[in-house]
């Protein structure tokens, strides 16, 4: 591997949405997943890609107390394994209700409340221990009320201290604004968070100002949903299909190679189901564009507030 291409794929993550529990709003993820999706099929699946990804150079891993048993298997990879050098980020303020059914009318329930955080941030540090370097709130907009819960702040305070970074991810058309806020927040003469993820990717770049601000500000970027949740890698559009083509690369790749591009996309999270989607996505450590593919899949950004209805109406599967 070149020297460019490993620098790219240390820059990798692996994220755990798709395989901590049983249904997703993922495209392309249900042909790929074990036929019975059992706790013990999806565990079994987790440790596959994680070992795979292991086994490529990525030492990152990020999950959520609400994306099923994600944590749990992730804790029990790295208990068996033994790995001392996977860096772990998490997140509070989502609670996983679905009990491992396909079909429900509700899969997670959000809440960014003092008592929603003293029962997740204890239970996510047992299992993750040391590894646990990056804690999130899960899904801030700016009318969370964690911007008035000063208990709240205060307690988050006490993590940072500790040591352990804390930080945001975004979700939504005002993606920019919530990023704006926390930046601002601070709780003893100190930001109160240090990092942030967003959603970011050919089709929906409109927080890319504000990440890049962030990043020069001294925040850590992580950059998920960088396929649309599947949508680049099996429909994607015009732009990104003939850079493609023009390549000769799958249109994954394409996609993550454009994220990769952007100087301040500090770690890049890949959300595969199966072995053979992390080894299709890690072709884009190979992949250079160039400026006239730059400017193509520029093309594909449409906007926001479409992008993110769109997202919505995608069904659990």
């Amino acid at each position: 591997m070149t020297g460019a291409a490993n620098g790219r794929l240390e820059r990798l993550g692996v994220g755990l949405a798709a395989l901590g529990r049983p249904a997703y709003i993922n495209v392309g993820r249900t042909d790929v997943l074990p036929g019975s999706r059992t706790v013990d099929a999806m565990r079994e699946r987790t440790r596959q890609v994680l070992d795979a990804a292991y086994a490529e150079g990525i030492r990152r891993v990020d999950t959520a107390r609400s994306y099923g048993s994600a944590e749990r298997f992730l804790a029990e990879w790295l208990r068996d394994r033994g790995h001392e050098d996977v860096i772990v980020s998490s997140k509070w303020g989502y609670v996983y209700v679905a009990e491992w059914r396909l079909e429900t009318e509700v899969h997670e329930v959000k809440e960014h409340s003092l008592e929603r955080f003293r029962q997740q941030w204890p239970a996510t540090h047992e299992l993750l221990g040391p590894h646990l370097r990056l804690y999130q709130v899960h899904s801030l907009t700016r009318d969370s009320p964690l911007f008035e819960d000063g208990d709240l702040q205060r307690e988050l305070a006490r993590i940072r201290d500790s040591g352990v970074r804390l930080g945001i991810s975004t979700s939504g058309a005002a993606q920019a604004d919530a990023i704006e806020a926390a930046w601002e927040l601070r709780v003893g003469g100190s930001q109160l968070f240090g990092a942030v993820q967003s959603t970011w990717n050919s089709l929906e770049p409109s927080a890319g100002k504000a990440l890049r601000y962030a990043h020069e500000g001294g925040w850590t970027v992580l950059v998920k949903e960088t396929l649309a949740n599947g949508r680049l890698a099996v429909r994607p559009p015009e732009p990104p299909a003939a850079v493609a083509g023009r390549h000769g690369a799958g249109a994954d790749a394409v996609a993550l190679a454009h994220v990769l591009a952007q100087p301040w996309a500090d770690t890049v999270l890949l959300g595969a189901a199966s072995v053979g989607q992390l080894r299709s996505n890690l072709a884009a450590c190979s992949l250079t564009l160039e400026d006239r593919d730059l400017d193509e899949l520029a093309a594909a950004a449409g906007d926001p507030a479409t992008y993110w209805g769109e997202r919505s109406a995608l069904p659990w599967h």
